[in-house]
């Protein structure tokens, strides 16, 4: 055998010990009751152009959502797209329905593998015991499915905590860290979490995968206890980094597709998706599909270990449409309402370096940036109705400028409304 037929085998060998880095998305398919096949493609064209690799499937119990999975697999079959189940664990799930579940999926080209295995995630259930998830994989196993089982158990955010989860859960083989916004308060989100359950798979003996949640947002003002905001102002920026330098989790898993919800949806609104009576008021006109260019940017980075070139001259821009100490006609005033600053953030991808120019009616800032990514803000101004506008100058010149959909109004509110706007000057 010639050295350079051992120097290949020797590359082959260990490049499949090597974990590919991989991107899904959650996606509630809650919100695919009127989804046909052309929603699922529409829906995994938009993501597979950021170089998101697939789904995370959350899926409920309501028996429509599982009638959904067979235009979604068809599509990601098709589109060589990657799904894989997220059972929703706050609905009370029947061991045998999710063994039914998987044993149905799991042979699709399109079922995603982790160490071979298909992989199986959740939202919550630490509620079940050992026993049931060790049975789970148990009759899956009997059925001649060897599954890779990393729940999101949201009780486990403690750092402390990381070796009990899997002193007390033997039966999982990594863990989903589903924390990617800060805990009530007015600080940006540590990685302190997700090194310490990273760590725990490792000292557990565990095959992993570990999954890091990044997401760009979190509102919700669906009433009582369900009004809340946290600190995310610059969190889809600073969480993204968290991961490609700090964490490096196996996988990344963006928080979410299409959970309008909760305010951190980075699709598209589709107008077919029935939000309830109550999520409209602050989801419809808040655009957030510009987020996805700085995704794609993040996305790249993780993947390949560098940042990616910057080919054109772009301006990411988010903005609430109140202020936070604002009155409004309906609604109740959310937890942590004053923790976001009343401010309009732009993130720059440059080519070459230039100052963006921030302007909301009397209020106005800059801030010079360099070649590649940046992010600067202008407080709102005191004025009534003022649009924010944003521009790149380049020795004196504007290269470009945009402005934001909506004016920022001081006067009146008819809804409690933290979701931001999301634009981009391109």
């Amino acid at each position: 055998m010639s050295l350079a037929v051992v120097l290949g085998l020797q590359i082959l060998s260990l490049g499949a010990c090597v974990h590919a880095t991989a991107v899904f998305a959650h996606f509630m398919v809650q919100n695919s009751y009127s989804y046909g096949p052309s929603d699922w493609a529409a829906d995994i064209a938009a993501a597979q152009a950021i170089g998101i690799d697939g789904f995370a499937l959350n899926t409920a119990v309501d028996t429509y959502e599982t009638t959904k999975y067979p235009d979604a697999f068809a599509a990601a079959e098709a589109a060589n797209f990657q799904m894989f189940i997220s059972f929703d664990m706050t609905y009370d799930w029947a061991e045998a329905d999710m063994v039914s579940l998987v044993q149905t999926y799991a042979s699709s080209s399109s079922y995603y593998k982790w160490n071979g295995n298909p992989l199986v995630s959740t939202f919550d259930g630490d509620a079940q015991d050992n026993d049931f998830w060790a049975g789970f994989k148990a009759d899956l196993g009997n059925a001649g499915i060897t599954i890779s089982l990393a729940p999101a158990f949201i009780d486990y955010r403690d750092p402390s905590e990381a070796t009990t989860v899997f002193s007390t859960y033997p039966s999982i083989d990594g863990f989903f860290n589903w924390w990617s916004w800060p805990a009530d308060v007015a600080a940006d989100l540590t990685t302190a979490t997700d090194l310490a359950y990273q760590a725990g798979i490792s000292t557990a003996g565990r095959s992993g995968p570990y999954i890091m949640a990044v997401s760009p947002w979190q509102f919700k003002e669906l009433g009582g206890t369900n009004d809340w905001v946290e600190q995310s102002d610059e969190l889809w920026k600073y969480r993204w980094e968290q991961a490609i330098s700090d964490v490096k989790p196996d996988i990344v898993e963006i928080i979410t597709w299409n959970d309008y919800g909760e305010s951190h949806y980075i699709s598209d609104i589709n107008p077919i998706v029935n939000l309830g009576d109550l999520a409209p008021l602050y989801v419809n006109g808040f655009d957030h599909g510009a987020w996805r260019t700085m995704a794609q940017y993040y996305i790249s980075w993780y993947k390949n270990g560098v940042a990616p070139a910057i080919n054109e001259d772009q301006v990411v821009y988010w903005y609430r449409a109140y202020p936070k100490a604002i009155t409004c006609s309906e609604g109740d005033l959310p937890r942590n309402s004053a923790y976001p600053a009343d401010a309009v953030f732009a993130f720059s991808m440059l080519t070459s370096p230039a100052t963006i120019t921030l302007t909301v009616g009397d209020s106005t800032a800059s801030f010079d940036a360099s070649a590649g990514v940046a992010i600067g803000s202008v407080p709102f101004s005191t004025q009534d109705a003022q649009t924010p506008v944003i521009s790149i100058v380049r020795d004196g010149i504007t290269v470009k400028s945009g402005a934001g959909a909506k004016a920022i109004s001081t006067s009146s509110c008819p809804y409690y409304n933290f979701n931001p706007l999301v634009g981009i000057v391109q």
